[in-house]
């Protein structure tokens, strides 16, 4: 009996959609055997309900463990405070101790706001700033959550976000009110950024990834700071995705260009659930003027795992070692391309891999990997989120067994 395709009966029954994120969604991958649910995890690998040991080369918790399934010294430093208490009526004294830690590399920042999902965060961002300069609208620049204020920029046109991330997202029970109250603008594109900041004098906030597909022009990163300077436009960078992952902070220290406002997750807890929205004193304050607040935004597990995952990052420069083999991987995955006849292109980001074959006949080849990966023991698809766990005899034989699977592309 298939103990994964059962529960999945079941959740589909109990649970909108079968679960609560859409990239873990076994519709969204339409593969036949894909397992569904774990049983447990280690290292990069993991187990499904059926006993069977996959090795992970694919999202590694979208993202969240840069150290690596299960970490011990993560894991050890949870129980531990676990068996002295999560939630009471005080505070517990990790909450400080973590903002102090994530200020630490961000010298141009001052103060915290703790949250637990990246959307919440995103959102505590943008009514900070709405709260600080006095401002409604906000432009956005790639993918920031799933809330109205940020869904509401397809009311304006049904493509106007297309080209972040996620294409064709539904917008039912978004306030039609609200359109009108957030643009879109594509990455790089600083004319129509330009162009709206000069039209539409109500610009509270400019939020964007620093980088994600896309290289960023250091000019574009310079003009759009001195844009939002001009026009009392809050600039918030989004890097849940990007923090921690190429350097010991946000990305954006690798361009010397500093934001009003950051926001961090995924990689900050490794797994456990810790956001972070860091920023200028003045503007952190508004703050004060508004309502924001949330029960589990104190629980401790966040804060104590964030803790030891910086702590750990930064003994052994976690970044360094991914963005090593990272950049290992696609050089071989040139390699292997070319052997096969197969034109292939990167995302710019070595430590969060983004691969598309332009010349293939299989239309679906993304699905044919992740079948073909399957039957070798491997989640794998275009999509390579590296971590420590990646250890160098792993990838070597993940590129041995993709090479078998690019040579079945080239034939087909």
């Amino acid at each position: 009996m298939n103990l994964n395709n059962k529960l999945w009966n079941l959740a589909k029954k109990v649970i909108p959609s079968g679960n609560n994120f859409l990239s873990k969604n076994p519709i969204r991958f339409n593969v036949k055997g894909w397992p569904i649910y774990f049983q447990k995890s280690k290292g990069c690998y993991v187990w499904d309900l059926n006993k069977r040991k996959y090795i992970d080369f694919t999202y590694m918790g979208v993202g969240t463990n840069i150290l690596g399934y299960s970490n011990k010294k993560i894991n050890s430093s949870v129980i531990n405070s676990i068996k002295k208490g999560n939630m009471t009526t005080l505070n517990c004294p990790e909450e400080p101790m973590f903002a102090k830690s994530l200020l630490e590399p961000h010298k141009w920042a001052k103060m915290v706001k703790f949250s637990r999902t990246g959307a919440e965060a995103n959102a505590i961002a943008i009514r900070i700033a709405r709260a600080y300069n006095k401002k409604n609208k906000v432009i956005i620049c790639g993918y920031h959550g799933w809330q109205d204020w940020y869904l509401s920029a397809k009311l304006l046109k049904k493509n106007h976000m297309d080209t972040h991330l996620f294409p064709n997202l539904n917008t039912s029970g978004v306030p039609k009110f609200l359109k009108g109250y957030t643009y879109s603008v594509k990455y790089n594109d600083i004319k129509t950024l330009r162009h709206i900041l000069e039209k539409d004098k109500d610009i509270s906030a400019l939020i964007m990834e620093v980088e994600r597909d896309v290289r960023p022009n250091i000019n574009y990163l310079k003009q759009i700071r001195r844009l939002c300077d001009k026009f009392n436009t809050c600039l918030i960078f989004d890097e849940c995705t990007t923090g921690f992952r190429e350097n010991f902070g946000g990305l954006h220290l690798k361009y010397k260009i500093n934001p009003d406002m950051a926001m961090f997750g995924k990689a900050i807890g490794n797994g456990f659930s810790i956001t972070a929205v860091i920023g200028k004193k003045k503007i952190m304050n508004s703050s004060l003027k508004s309502f924001i607040s949330s029960t589990f935004w104190s629980e401790r597990v966040g804060f104590v795992a964030g803790l030891a995952t910086l702590k750990e990052m930064k003994r052994i420069s976690s970044w360094k070692i991914i963005k090593k083999n990272g950049k290992y991987i696609k050089e071989k995955l040139k390699k292997i391309s070319i052997k096969n006849n197969l034109k292939i292109e990167f995302s710019s980001l070595d430590t969060l891999i983004r691969f598309k074959l332009t010349n293939t006949k299989i239309k679906n080849y993304n699905k044919f990997i992740m079948f073909e990966m399957l039957k070798r023991g491997y989640l794998a698809n275009d999509v390579i989120y590296v971590s420590v766990a990646h250890t160098k005899k792993e990838i070597i034989k993940y590129l041995k067994n993709l090479e078998e699977v690019f040579s079945l592309l080239k034939k087909n």
